[in-house]
């Protein structure tokens, strides 16, 4: 079965024209996302993808229709393989998972996005080294001091004040006091 998907994005279009060539396309049903704020949920998407029986093909009027970015497609793209279907673009000839070269295109895409992924992922890890090299620290910033947490250590082990005690004096949960001192809770 052929399955529409319309979205209209914030930049005031009419989702009639994609309802129309939808329609004209032969597509049984048609998902709409009407509402330009449903920019990040998308409902409807939603519905549609779980929807999705094997052989049902997925027809939007152009790809950027259906996804945000480059990443956001392809993952649409793996579900909608995932359920044995396939993606058509009436605008983009090109994209057309039904035809052997558009399943090979989408494939070859795909390639790239994990690539470019990969480069990012590398170039971060570098920034990371060198980061760190230059003195950075990442991470939360410890709550207790070294200070305060040697002076919990006194209170609780010389003193014998209960660990709930002394956590209520320096302001923190009591498990955060067991973290920070590195002993098993009482």
């Amino acid at each position: 079965m052929m399955i529409g998907y319309a979205h209209v994005s914030p930049k005031g279009q009419n989702i009639e024209q994609q309802r129309a060539a939808l329609g004209a396309a032969g597509c049984a049903r048609i998902f709409e996302e009407d509402d330009p704020e449903a920019q990040h949920d998308r409902p409807e998407l939603k519905r549609m993808l779980d929807h999705l029986r094997a052989g049902d093909v997925v027809t939007v009027t152009r790809l950027d229709r259906l996804a945000r970015s480059r990443p956001d497609l392809l993952a649409i793209a793996v579900r909608i393989k995932q359920a044995n279907a396939g993606l058509r673009s009436l605008s983009e000839t090109w994209a057309d998972t039904t035809t052997p070269d558009g399943s090979e295109m989408l494939t070859v895409l795909a390639g790239i996005v994990d690539f470019e992924r990969s480069l990012v992922a590398e170039r971060t890890s570098a920034g990371r080294i060198e980061a760190r090299a230059q003195g950075v620290k990442f991470g939360r910033t410890p709550i207790l001091s070294v200070e305060q947490i040697e002076h919990a250590r006194q209170l609780i082990n010389e003193d014998n004040k209960p660990v709930r005690e002394v956590a209520t004096l320096l302001g923190v949960h009591r498990s955060t006091l067991y973290r920070a001192i590195g002993s098993p809770a009482r």
